[in-house]
């Protein structure tokens, strides 16, 4: 059962965050696996397979929760990737940022849109008007 779960988080996690999320989870193997088995069991095993949100939804939650605590520049990162390889597209990104401007405050949305724009940029990819 347990590995079951680990399975069909891992594969959960390569949907949203690619070699990105397998990356964290390697990073992870010398000094705290256990936690990279938490995130792939229970955020990717358990959370993101719920259902009642799409992928997009999940991912548009995640990088905005990130943006709000701040400090989470990396996995800000994975996770702007991740909302890219969901169809999110650039601009409902950005967008979802500037939302929070009233509610967190301009540092933390500068922060976010520079990740953003790194990873447009690494991608090539452009904001549409």
């Amino acid at each position: 059962m347990e590995t079951d779960r680990y399975e069909k988080g891992a594969a959960r996690l390569a949907e949203v965050d690619g070699m990105g999320g397998k990356n964290v989870v390697e990073s992870l193997k010398d000094i705290a696996p256990d936690l990279g088995r938490y995130i792939v069991e229970f955020a990717f095993g358990d959370i993101y397979r719920r259902e009642g949100l799409s992928l997009q939804e999940r991912e548009l939650i995640t990088i905005v929760s990130l943006l709000t605590t701040g400090g989470c520049e990396p996995q800000l990162e994975v996770h702007i990737n991740g909302a890219l390889n969901v169809g999110i597209p650039p601009r409902k990104i950005v967008e979802s940022f500037i939302q929070c401007i009233p509610y967190t405050g301009f540092p933390k949305v500068l922060n976010a849109v520079t990740v953003a724009k790194e990873v447009f940029d690494s991608r090539k990819l452009k904001i549409a008007d």
